[in-house]
C-alpha cells in the first residue's frame, strides 16, 4: 500500500527506522492472476438507506462471477477491529480511518472491497479515497430520504434518537454531508435488483471486472 505524504511525515517524526518495503509480489501481479482489478466500493448513506443490503447483494453477484471480494460492514468491524471505539466524533473519525487502512491493504491484495458505512463527513470519505491509486475508489451514494429511512428503521435507532435515548444520531441531531460528486448516485427506494445492476454496470464500464 503506497504511503501518503502525511503518512511519511508521521513516520519520519515518530519512527524514523520504519520504512515501507516494496515486495516482489505486487498488486498488479495479483490482479493479473485473478483476472480483475482491486478496488473499493464505498457505500455511504443514512442509517436505513439500504447501503448494507445493497453491498451484500453486490458481493453475492460478484462472487457468482468468480470475483474475489470482501465486505466490510460497520457493525462487524466494531466487534473486533474497532471494538475499543465509542461514538464520539473523534471515535467515529478513527473508526473510518482504520477501516480505510484495512480496505487499502485489501485492494493491494487484489480484492474488490465493499465498505458499507454511514461515513457522514466528506473529509473522511476523501481521506479513504486518497489512500488508493487513482480510479480504484468508487463512492456510491445510496440516497434514501430521511422519512423513508425512519419508516424502515430496521434497528429501531431512529425511534430511540427521536426519544432522546441516542445523542448525535446522523440525520437527526448530527449532520450528514451528502457526496458532491459520487461515482454512483442511487435512489435507495428503487428495487434491489435494479440497484445491483447499476453497480455492476459501473464496474464493467470502468473495466474493473470482466
Amino acid at each position: 500500500m503506497p504511503e501518503s505524504r502525511q503518512d511519511k511525515a508521521n513516520l519520519s517524526e515518530h519512527a524514523p527506522d520504519i520504512v515501507w518495503h516494496q515486495h516482489a509480489v505486487t498488486r498488479e501481479s495479483r490482479e493479473l492472476r485473478q483476472g480483475h482489478q482491486g478496488a473499493v466500493l464505498w457505500f455511504t448513506g443514512l442509517s436505513g438507506s439500504g447501503k448494507s443490503t445493497l453491498a451484500g447483494a453486490v458481493e453475492q453477484a460478484l462472487q457468482q462471477q468468480r470475483i474475489n471480494t470482501y465486505l466490510l460492514d460497520g457493525d462487524n468491524t466494531r466487534h473486533g477491529l474497532c471494538s475499543d471505539l465509542g461514538f464520539t466524533a473523534d471515535d467515529r473519525r478513527e473508526n473510518i480511518r482504520r477501516v480505510s487502512e484495512v480496505a487499502a491493504l485489501m485492494v493491494d491484495a487484489g480484492l474488490v472491497v465493499l465498505a458499507a458505512f454511514i461515513s457522514p463527513h466528506r473529509a473522511e470519505r476523501q481521506a479513504a479515497r486518497d489512500k488508493l491509486p487513482q480510479g480504484r475508489f468508487l463512492e456510491i451514494f445510496v440516497d434514501t430520504p430521511l422519512d423513508e429511512c425512519e419508516r424502515r428503521d430496521p434497528k429501531g435507532l431512529y425511534r430511540k434518537a427521536r426519544a432522546g435515548e441516542i445523542r448525535n444520531f446522523t440525520g437527526i441531531d448530527a449532520e450528514y454531508e451528502a457526496p458532491d460528486a459520487p461515482e454512483l448516485h442511487l435512489d435507495g427506494r428503487q428495487p434491489l435488483a435494479t440497484l445491483v445492476d447499476a453497480v455492476l454496470y459501473a464496474l464493467r464500464q470502468r473495466r474493473m471486472i470482466p
